[in-house]
């Protein structure tokens, strides 16, 4: 029916002639007819299939416009001479039919070509104002129509008669087209010409402007690669990575979407909001969000993948008319040549075809992957403190870190969901056509393997949650650790903490022994199963050939070796499919955490309004019947009955006892709290000051300016009123000075006055002020106050609330807020707070000082003025950077690298593995030689049907059981390794020196703990298994093809150079980019772990877009390395190597036919050893590739080992326990301290900050320590614990020289209260008594001494309350919660717990870091009884900024510049007049009292 159609288009008869394609004489057996028909609408048709799916691609991208160029004006032109050929032959045939009858496709034929041109021409102007210069479809046209071109002039030369002018018209016109479509195919090889835009970027990507064929064979990389393989690459050596991968393109491409979905189901998920969405409706789905916004992109990886599977048979078609060929002496010689040409170039289309493939799905996993970072990213700047409790900083660097990443590994296999079954149903139609009814046996074996993948799925599904858990946990305890470490080295708490570390890491390696348990038996299970099903297909073609003697069922070479390729192709989706269903189930779980985390909840952004209409509107900050609440489910902490206001100028002050609710307060005015009731105002731009200042990893200029224009004046004049002249004379590099992350190098008045200077430098219209005063000296408290918080103040006219604890400033303040268990107690000036003999009036009977003579006093001593500034000075930048570079290794991995796994993995085992490896490829060698000679014998050798049978199923039971036994060794060998090198490396960091932490981000040590610590439970073992898979398969096939034609050998040694040339490039290359993306991926955690510590300052400034940005920035400086690593080298490397592949082939088949047709020269072969050499090259254009690939990403997954192995051999501190010399029991019995001409420095190269200091401090005296910030003060007690070591002179507790004796044995026999209260995640038991030696009884008394007892009792738990990650639902800290959100305690409370602590340690020796500092003045006065009480025997050092805590003391150390500058009783200090008279007249104490 469909002929006789198409001989009504043709002429009756001349569609199709004859039934071989092939002629005689080597000419294709068409007629014109057919090749203007159904080969030119075939490429006309395919040509319009591409257009429309490149069309519907870029539909909605809004890419850069490319102005037009001459070579673009050269294409349409051509085109435009088509068209006008097309119109002369459309209307030449019009004309020839009024004479004498035309077929039909003479006028079709032209139209077809003219609306092909009209498509091309559209194309071409769409594509350049979409910013795309190389379009594929035009140019996969022009091949397709040069080919028929080319097929046509062959046939029109060979056979045709051009004698009439009709037939001279029409050879003219087609000659003409056949000259433009060579022309527009060699413009294709021509590099598009750069725009103007491009010289603007930083340095725009070579593909962007490559040639079509230049970017299907990446030869745009060749200047990269020539690069990498001379020298060590740097990331400025990288090009930038193209528009559309951008993440501000793809994450609002993703958001756009994902908000669609969210907005669909109705879900609501803002606090307090209830959720409104019906019962019925589905959640949100992250999967359809993700498919709407890259479902083109998907679709498009699936077009080559599907075009692929349709190429990859070919090949095995062509073998069957090769073994015919080799068989049939009759057939002409040069067909065989033929058919090896045909499968050299078929050979190449896939490799081409493949390569986009893969380039398709590794770019559409990045852009997912960084959508997803950066929704990530944004969501984490608006959760809720619910939200925060139970989402941890390790959790959410894990949905980065891990969880994004998978898509990228998981979209190259994605496709094998319809492709594997699609390949297996093609492969089996082809092998019905082969072996017949035979085939049937083997598909009903793949049929019972489909229960047990989905027994597969499930249960890795389980145990890959499981994993994923068991990471979050092992990474939440290790960040806390990490952030807390300076506590735990005071504590000498390192043990405790890492045994907790074990046991969370000794989880998780279980479940990956399940993991790898479960997929070696999933991969033996698929990987037998090309042998079962060939041994079952082959015994029943063989018993069908016994029973029905069917000349069909004959074992022939052309069968076996045929269905052996067929079987070959099997084997590919066979043995991926386990992978694929590994990697579906790691996505399928990381799919579902990361949905789970971007529902949790988020504020509320309507709970604070920016107008008043319910007063005259003058109010700036404004509350009414206020109640709020952190958790509206538990309402455990509330504030209720909130009414405030507060005008333009006014000064508010907030008072009260801790955990009054002062700072939820602040909290409740930012909407940070959820509002139950209540109606809160807020106008106008917002500055916050925290009660513990967040300090940003970037200069102090940086830090004050945060984000602003820089202002000369305002700057200098934020300076001067901060307090920070001095500072800014003592800091190395001025005001370009780096701070480390959380202000490490800075004191804690230091990183309070730079968060002050921030609020100052913004000019906002409303100041929150939490406590800002507590942290900073008295006189530059008073300063401050009258320079910047004041009546008199810079803020005079803005509207101020400042939660204070001390009173000497409340007499200036406009109004008093007294706070009392979450309510407002009192509200007045101080003058009607004072007569109303209320709360507060009391409280300053006891604690405060009203004496006007006392302000006189303060007001005549002021901090020194020091005019200039500091923004013009020179500054040696280099040295002012206190944050070291990540090292970055060059070269290959060094041998100690592999030792150091080898060793880890165990030198036995490896051995064992490469045996067993080794077998496993002898087991496939030996199948194919006994199938070569049982075909060859064709039924007729002296063996038996079962005996063959049971040969060949040895051979396949001893390749299945090697593979088993290699893959759990290997799986249980790596994973021993991956604990051995987590314990070594977390048992080193702890021992790391201080000086380690300050200047190495904590983002970069937690991507050791996380991305690099994954890449070798998962990726080594994978990698490790493909490389010597792929090694030993490579060296069968280069032996089974020798065996076949020992000519082979001669063409193996110039291909071997050209590998290795490639493979040198390519490996050097890939490693440095490997290396790059490492290294290049710490500054997107860092940079999110500072965000999250700083969320509410984040918020109350309202920057959250610049944020974004800057971490969009780090995601793009990582996604360029990333490109180039995992997806352009990859690419250009399998491309070079696919040639050599494809080369393989041809030889094999030229051999084959040399063979038979000069045996006398080349040697005989038969038609199975042919079959069985061909055949075997099929798989080099793969393994050629894999090979190096494999190399490659071992190489680069033991760069995780080297950066690894780089913090397991980083410098320690001294020995924790020194055998030889441990100190007594009762050590220190008397608690005496000395100094002997100490000094000491943070790390070399750096000044001294403690300068020949000498004192002595007899047992059991309590000495005060003073001094203004930057004095020494706290390096003072850094050196007692050996935080910092000596650089000269020595310290003796009790005589005995501290240095001669273990780390734990001196920081366990001394006590510590630090200035930022500190808790771990764990119980409060854990907390408190982390070495658990201490009874119930002992903790409860100690808690009651410190005043703790009633408020633990209330707990749910008590002593087993589980606190969450840094305390955060315990307590409002900045250092190591990763959030500022109070909920049950204060500060001051948590401060408390650290009393406690200090209680059940109970030294002779006790420091108080300005413990006090957080807490108001009646609490400072408990805490001070309690340490007067239980500690009455001990020597106790108080770092404090309340000199009335020390007046009683039995003497105070004045410290100025690292030397003791007074030292002696108070009384006598008093009589000097010096530095510690002005240090108390500045703090308003009455000298006389």
């Amino acid at each position: 029916m469909v002929e006789s159609d198409l001989d009504e288009i043709c002429r009756p008869n001349e569609f199709w002639k004859g039934n071989q394609v092939l002629g005689g004489n080597g000419t294709l057996n068409v007629s014109l007819c057919f090749e203007d028909t159904a080969i030119f609408y075939g490429v006309c048709l395919f040509f319009w299939i591409l257009a429309t799916v490149n069309f519907l691609c870029r539909k909605k991208r809004d890419f850069i416009h490319i102005p037009f160029n001459l070579l673009l004006v050269t294409r349409i032109l051509l085109c435009c001479g088509i068209i006008l050929i097309s119109i002369c032959d459309l209307g030449f045939a019009i004309y020839v039919k009024i004479f004498q009858d035309e077929a039909t496709y003479f006028f079709i034929s032209p139209a077809v070509l003219f609306a092909t041109m009209v498509i091309v021409i559209l194309l071409l102007i769409s594509e350049y104002k979409k910013g795309v210069r190389s379009s594929g479809p035009p140019v996969i046209l022009w091949i397709g129509l040069v080919v028929y071109g080319s097929i046509k002039m062959w046939t029109i030369l060979a056979k045709a008669q051009v004698h009439g002018f009709i037939e001279k018209f029409y050879f003219f016109t087609f000659s003409l087209e056949y000259f433009v479509y060579l022309l527009l195919l060699m413009l294709s090889f021509i590099p598009e010409p750069k725009s103007s835009d491009d010289y603007l970027k930083h340095k725009p990507s070579p593909e962007e402007s490559a040639s079509f064929f230049s970017s299907v064979t990446w030869w745009w990389l060749k200047s990269l690669m020539w690069k990498g393989s001379r020298r060590v690459l740097s990331h400025d050596d990288l090009y930038d990575i193209n528009y559309e991968d951008k993440s501000e393109v793809t994450s609002i491409r993703f958001q756009k979407e994902w908000d669609k979905e969210v907005k669909r189901s109705g879900l609501v998920f803002v606090q307090g909001q209830s959720n409104k969405q019906p019962q019925k409706r589905k959640e949100p789905s992250l999967v359809l969000a993700l498919f709407r916004a890259y479902g083109l992109d998907i679709i498009t990886g699936g077009f080559y993948k599907l075009c692929y599977d349709i190429l990859i048979f070919v090949n095995p078609l062509i073998l069957r008319l090769m073994i015919a060929y080799i068989h049939d002496k009759k057939e002409q010689a040069w067909n065989g040549y033929f058919y090896a040409m045909t499968m050299f170039f078929v050979a190449l289309l896939l490799s081409l075809v493949y390569q986009q493939y893969f380039n398709s799905t590794s770019t559409t996993g990045m852009r997912i992957r960084t959508s997803l970072i950066c929704a990530i990213y944004k969501k984490s700047l608006v959760l809720t403190r619910k939200s925060y409790q139970t989402r941890t900083i390790g959790e959410m660097v894990n949905l980065m870190s891990i969880d994004a990443h998978r898509f990228i590994e998981t979209l190259s296999y994605f496709h094998m969901v319809w492709s594997g079954p699609l390949q297996i149903v093609v492969a089996l139609v082809v092998l019905y056509w082969t072996m017949g009814l035979a085939i049937l046996a083997g598909l009903a074996v793949l049929l019972l393997l489909l229960p047990f993948t989905l027994l597969v799925f499930l249960l890795g599904q389980r145990f890959q949650t499981k994993l994923m858990k068991a990471k979050d946990k092992r990474l939440r305890s290790i960040y806390g650790i990490l952030s807390g470490i300076k506590v735990i080295k005071l504590y000498a708490w390192e043990f405790p903490f890492k045994q907790k570390i074990k046991e969370l890491r000794n989880i998780e390696l279980k479940c990956l022994r399940k993991i790898a348990i479960i997929q070696s038996f999933a991969t033996l299970t698929w990987f037998s199963t090309s042998t079962v099903v060939t041994l079952t297909t082959f015994s029943t073609f063989m018993w069908i050939h016994s029973t029905i003697a069917n000349p069909n069922y004959i074992m022939t070479a052309g069968k076996v070796f045929v269905t052996i390729s067929l079987f070959d192709i099997l084997r590919y989706p066979l043995t991926r499919l386990p992978m694929t269903v590994a990697y579906i189930i790691q996505a399928n779980v990381s799919l579902k955490r990361i949905r789970s985390f971007l529902l949790e909840e988020e504020l509320d952004l309507t709970g604070t309004d920016d107008s008043d209409t319910t007063t005259d509107g003058k109010e700036a900050v404004l509350i009414r019947e206020g109640s709020f609440s952190w958790d509206k489910e538990e309402e455990k902490f509330m504030l209720s009955d909130i009414e405030l206001s507060a005008r333009p100028g006014e000064l508010v002050a907030v008072v009260g006892p801790v955990g009054a609710g002062k700072s939820a307060l602040i909290s409740a005015i930012l909407g940070e709290m959820n509002k139950i009731n209540g109606h809160v105002v807020l106008k106008g731009r917002v500055a916050y000051v925290p009660q513990i200042a967040w300090i940003l990893n970037a200069t102090v200029k940086d830090n004050i300016t945060f984000g602003k224009g820089f202002n000369n004046v305002l700057y200098n004049e934020v300076i001067s009123t901060c307090a920070l002249e001095a500072d800014m004379e003592i800091l190395p590099g001025g005001d370009m000075t780096e701070i480390g992350e959380k202000g490490i190098n800075l004191s804690g008045g230091q990183k309070q006055r730079v968060s002050l200077a921030r609020a100052v430098y913004q000019e906002s219209d409303v100041y929150l002020l939490d406590d800002p005063l507590s942290a900073v000296d008295s006189h530059v408290g008073k300063h401050i106050f009258d320079n910047v918080i004041g009546p008199e103040g810079v803020l005079k006219n803005k509207v101020r609330i400042l939660v204070t604890h001390s009173v000497r400033f409340l007499s200036q303040c406009d109004k008093i807020i007294v706070m009392n268990e979450g309510r407002i107690s009192e509200v007045g000036t101080y003058s009607e707070l004072l007569e109303h003999n209320g709360e507060f009036s009391v409280f300053l009977q006891n604690y405060g000082s009203t004496d006007e003579s006392d302000e006189k006093k303060q007001s005549e001593i002021s901090v020194p003025e020091e005019k200039g500034c500091f923004t013009d000075k020179i500054k040696k930048e280099q040295e002012n950077s206190l944050i070291v570079n990540e090292k970055v290794h060059l070269g290959i991995v060094k041998i100690s690298v592999i030792a150091a796994y080898i060793k880890s993995f165990s030198y036995i085992s490896l051995c064992l593995v490469l045996l067993l490896y080794c077998l496993t490829a002898g087991g496939y060698l030996g199948q194919l030689l006994w199938l070569a000679h049982w075909s060859n014998a064709g039924g007729n050798d002296n063996l038996t049907l079962s005996a063959n049978l049971g040969i060949y199923a040895s051979l396949g039971m001893a390749q299945s059981f090697s593979f088993l036994f290699a893959s759990l060794t290997l799986a249980f060998g790596t994973v021993k390794a991956s604990r051995r090198l987590h314990a070594k490396m977390l048992s080193n960091i702890l021992r790391s020196p201080m000086s380690f932490f300050d200047t190495t981000p904590l983002g970069r040590l937690l991507n050791r703990f996380s991305k690099d610590t994954s890449v070798i439970d998962e990726k080594i073992s994978t990698f490790l298994s493909a490389f010597l898979t792929t090694v030993f398969s490579t060296v069968g096939v280069v032996i089974v093809i020798s065996i076949a034609s020992p000519w082979f050998l001669f063409a193996t040694v110039p291909m071997s150079i050209f590998y290795l040339f490639v493979q040198r490039f390519y490996v050097a290359t890939s490693r440095q980019l490997k290396r790059l993306e490492a290294n290049s991926s710490s500054p997107i955690y860092s940079h999110f772990q500072e965000s999250i510590n700083g969320v509410t300052s984040i918020r109350a400034y309202n920057v959250q877009e610049r944020f974004q940005l800057l971490s969009q920035a780090h995601v793009d400086y990582n996604q360029v390395a990333l490109y180039y690593s995992y997806n352009a080298v990859v690419r250009w490397l399998s491309v070079q190597l696919d040639f050599v592949g494809a080369l393989v082939i041809f030889l094999a088949a030229v051999l084959a036919a040399l063979q038979r047709n000069y045996p006398q020269v080349f040697g005989f072969i038969d038609p199975g050893l042919a079959g069985m050499s061909i055949s075997q090259a099929f798989m080099m254009t793969l393994l050629l590739s894999m090979v190096v690939r494999m190399t490659s990403d071992l190489e680069s997954s033991l760069i995780s080992v080297e950066r690894i192995k780089e913090y397991t051999e980083s410098p320690n501190e001294a020995p924790e326990i020194i055998p030889d010399n441990r100190p007594d029991p009762n050590w220190p019995v008397d608690g005496s301290i000395q100094f002997d001409e100490y000094a000491t420095r943070y790390r070399p190269g750096l000044d001294l900050v403690l300068k020949n200091v000498s004192c002595y401090i007899p047992g059991g005296q309590k000495v005060g320590v003073v001094g203004r910030t930057g004095a020494g003060k706290s390096s003072l007690t850094m050196s007692l614990f050996r935080i910092i070591e000596a650089d000269k002179g020595s310290i003796l507790i009790d005589g005995m020289n501290i240095s001669k004796y273990g780390l734990r044995d001196l920081r366990s026999r001394l006590t510590i209260i630090p200035q930022d209260p500190l808790l771990f995640l764990g119980t409060l038991r854990f907390n408190l008594d982390p070495f658990d030696t201490c009874t119930d009884d002992e903790i409860w008394r100690a808690l009651r001494n410190a005043y703790l007892s009633d408020f633990v009792e209330k707990l749910s738990e008590g002593l087993k309350y589980s606190i969450a990650e840094g305390g955060e639902n315990l307590r409002y800290d900045y250092v190591t919660c990763i959030n500022q959100f109070l909920h049950l305690f204060s500060v001051g409370q948590c401060q408390l717990v650290c009393l406690a602590r200090a209680l059940l340690r109970k030294t002779k020796i006790l420091v108080l870091d300005e413990a006090t500092a957080a807490v108001d003045l009646e609490t400072d006065d408990l805490i001070q009884r309690t340490v007067r009480k239980e500690f009455s025997d001990c020597t106790i050092l108080t770092i404090a900024h309340r000199i009335n805590t020390i007046m009683d003391y039995d003497k105070v150390m004045v410290l100025d510049e690292g030397r003791i500058a007074e030292f002696d009783t108070p009384e006598k200090l008093l009589e000097l007049r010096g530095l510690f008279y002005n240090l108390v007249i500045n703090a308003g104490i009455t000298v006389s009292s």
